[in-house]
C-alpha cells in the first residue's frame, strides 16, 4: 500500500470555524482526499480555537494569532508558524492568500528543497486597483486600501518564489501574470466547488422567514463579506429604484465585515433602511434555507477571483444578477443562468426588476443554473485536481 502524501496547509483563519470561500475550499478538499492525502491545517487562534482538533480525518492545529486588524493578525500568525517550523513535517506545503509567506522565506533561507504551493483566490493587487477606483472612499476604505497594497506586495513576492501557483479562474491567472510578473507555466487553475447535496432547491425556508421580513412579496439575497470590493453600496442605491415598483421587496444581507455599520448608515441615508435586513454571519446549517427563500441572488461585486456564493445560489436554482467583471462570467452564464450587467446601480435595479416581473424566467434560469453548476463545479472535481497538483509538486523537487 502506498504511503499517503503529507500536506501542510496554512490559513490565518481556522477553516472549520469560518465559512468563507477560502475556508470551505480547505475543508472540502481535505475531506474529499482523506484516502489519498494526510492533511494537517495550521491556522490562527481565532473564535476560541486553541486545541488540536481532528474533523473528518483532517487535523487542525492552532498557531497563535490575534483578533486584531487582518494585516497584524496575519503577521503574528506567520511568525508563529515560522517558530513551529521544526515540528511541521510534510511532503508539500500549501498557503492560502498570504498565510505562509514567512515559512516560504525560511525554506529559502535554509535552502530546504520542499515544494511550496501558493493558492491565490482573488488577486490582491487587482483587488487594490479596483477598490482604489471608488469615487469618494471613506476613511475606513482608504485605510483598507493601504493594507491591501501592503498585502499585495507580500502576495507578489510569495507567488514569484513558490514552486507552483494555484488559482481559481482564468481571470485570476491572467492577473497574476500581468501584475506579479510570474511565468504562466507555473500557474494551475482549480475552481472552487459547491456542496450539491446541501445547496439544492427545496421548500425549506419556513424557519428563517421571520428573520427576513415575514411575508415579503419578493426577497433579494446577498451573501458575502462586507468589504469594499463587494460593492454593497450599488445594491443599496438600486433598492431605491426597485421598491418604487415593488414596495414589498426585501433585501437580505448575509455576512459581516468592517463596512457593516457604514452600510447600515448608508441605507438610512438612501431612505431604504426599512427594506434591508442585515443578518451578519449566520449558522452554516441555515445558509441553504436563506438561498431557498430568495427570488433573486444579487452580487454587486466589482472584483471576484471566482465567487463561491454565485455557485451556491445557482446550485439552489436561483437566478443571479451580477456585474460582468473579473471572473464572474466564468461562473455565471449571461441570459441563461442569470443576468450580467455593467457596474451601475440603475442597471442593477433594472435587471432585478426584470427578473421579479417574470416568474417563469426566474424558474428557467434557476434550472439552468443548477444543471450548469452540477456539471462543472463540485468539491470532488476540485479535490481531484488538487491531488494531481500535490503529486506534481512533490515530484518537481525530487
Amino acid at each position: 500500500m502506498n504511503r499517503k502524501l503529507k500536506v501542510a496547509v496554512f490559513n490565518t483563519q481556522p477553516p472549520h470555524l469560518y465559512f468563507g470561500g477560502v475556508e470551505r475550499r480547505i475543508v472540502e478538499t481535505a475531506k474529499n482526499l482523506v484516502n489519498e492525502v494526510d492533511t494537517t491545517v495550521y491556522s490562527g487562534t481565532k473564535k476560541g480555537f486553541n486545541k488540536t482538533t481532528v474533523i473528518d480525518g483532517t487535523t487542525f492545529i492552532p498557531c497563535f494569532s490575534t483578533d486584531m486588524l487582518y494585516p497584524l493578525d496575519n503577521w503574528v500568525f506567520n511568525r508563529s508558524i515560522s517558530g513551529m517550523f521544526g515540528n511541521i513535517n510534510a511532503d508539500v506545503y500549501e498557503a492560502h492568500t498570504v498565510s505562509g509567506y514567512k515559512l516560504l522565506k525560511l525554506l529559502k533561507k535554509r535552502k530546504i528543497s520542499k515544494p511550496f504551493i501558493q493558492t491565490v483566490h482573488g488577486v490582491l493587487a487587482d483587488e487594490y486597483i479596483q477598490s482604489s477606483k471608488s469615487v469618494s472612499p471613506s476613511l475606513r476604505m482608504k485605510l483598507s486600501n493601504v493594507f491591501m497594497w501592503h498585502l499585495a506586495r507580500i502576495e507578489k513576492e510569495a507567488a514569484r518564489e513558490a514552486t507552483l501557483i494555484v488559482t481559481v479562474s482564468r481571470y485570476s491567472a491572467q492577473k497574476i501574470v500581468q501584475l506579479y510578473d510570474v511565468d504562466e507555466t507555473k500557474i494551475r487553475i482549480v475552481p472552487n466547488g459547491v456542496d450539491l447535496q446541501r445547496f439544492k432547491p427545496t421548500n425549506d425556508c419556513e424557519q428563517v422567514k421571520d428573520m427576513i421580513g415575514g411575508n415579503s412579496e419578493h426577497v433579494i439575497l446577498f451573501v458575502g463579506n462586507l468589504i469594499p470590493r463587494k460593492g454593497l453600496h450599488f445594491l443599496i442605491e438600486a433598492a431605491k429604484h426597485v421598491i418604487k415598483e415593488n414596495i414589498e421587496t426585501k433585501f437580505v444581507v448575509v455576512g459581516d465585515g468592517p463596512l457593516k455599520n457604514h452600510l447600515i448608515s448608508y441605507s438610512k441615508e438612501q431612505g431604504v433602511s426599512d427594506k434591508f435586513v442585515f443578518l451578519g454571519d449566520v449558522p452554516e446549517a441555515m445558509l441553504h434555507q436563506l438561498y431557498n427563500c430568495a427570488d433573486v441572488f444579487a452580487s454587486p461585486s466589482i472584483q471576484e477571483g471566482q465567487g463561491i456564493s454565485l455557485l451556491e445560489a445557482q446550485a439552489t436554482a436561483k437566478p443571479v444578477v451580477a456585474f460582468n467583471v473579473s471572473a464572474i462570467n466564468e461562473v455565471v452564464k449571461n441570459k441563461e443562468t442569470g443576468l450580467l450587467i455593467k457596474p451601475d446601480s440603475y442597471e442593477l435595479a433594472n435587471a432585478i426588476l426584470h427578473l421579479l416581473s417574470d416568474k417563469s424566467l426566474r424558474e428557467k434560469m434557476g434550472r439552468s443554473g443548477r444543471e450548469f453548476v452540477s456539471k462543472n463545479f463540485s468539491w470532488d472535481i476540485c479535490a481531484q485536481k488538487m491531488f494531481q497538483i500535490y503529486s506534481e509538486a512533490s515530484e518537481l523537487l525530487v
